[in-house]
């Protein structure tokens, strides 16, 4: 079994720290009115937002950490490296073309999109279909299943928040942050499985 290397863990939990501390010192820097159940993460990195370039940062840090996960994450399935991969680049392509004033650029809207779907799937293919030796298969195949689980909340919040998007509902704030949030801790999750994994791997190894 490949080795996820203790990097990784830096990578995957520095991912929510960047968003939600991101987004809470952006939200601190606003003047008074900003409303985080009402207003996007794309709002305080807009072009002409107050203080922007808190939330950009943020967001840069997020795309970047996504990036060297699946890149350190090496017991994962390569389609779901892949995924989880261009998530980060998707995020990146967000913070290069921020929020209109007046509105989201297609650019935005749509790596916007990319990043949200990706980060949602990935869990679900990132499982080998064939279990490494030192696996037991039973225990495999509850990682699968957690990971066909995580995507489908993840998928789900997606779908709570797309309905508050396309209907201007008034939660649409506060289901973005629900979504980013836990597209966020994914991937740590994941890389603490896997080192989990690993250390029961040698624990019942030979010798």
């Amino acid at each position: 079994m490949s080795t996820v290397p203790r990097w990784a863990l830096l990578s995957a939990g520095g991912a929510p720290l960047f968003l939600v501390g991101g987004w809470t010192l952006a939200q601190a820097a606003q003047p008074d009115g900003f409303d985080p159940v009402r207003q996007t993460i794309s709002a305080l990195a807009a072009s002409g937002a107050d203080h922007r370039w808190i939330m950009t940062i943020g967001l840069a840090g997020l795309g970047l950490c996504h990036l060297a996960t699946a890149l350190g994450l090496v017991s994962a399935a390569p389609a779901g490296r892949g995924l989880l991969a261009l998530g980060g680049l998707a995020t990146l392509v967000v913070v290069a073309f921020p929020q209109n004033p007046t509105g989201d650029s297609t650019t935005h809207a749509v790596a916007a999109g990319v990043a949200f779907g990706a980060l949602a799937v990935w869990p679900a293919l990132a499982v080998p279909r064939r279990a490494a030796p030192a696996f037991h298969r039973d225990s495999s195949a509850r990682v699968r299943r957690a990971g066909f689980a995580t995507a489908a909340v993840l998928l789900g919040l997606i779908g709570w928040f797309a309905v508050e998007f396309f209907t201007d509902g008034a939660w649409i704030g506060l289901t973005e942050r629900l979504v980013a949030a836990a597209e966020a801790v994914a991937p740590l999750a994941a890389v603490l499985t896997a080192m989990a994994a690993q250390r029961q791997s040698r624990s019942s190894g030979p010798g």
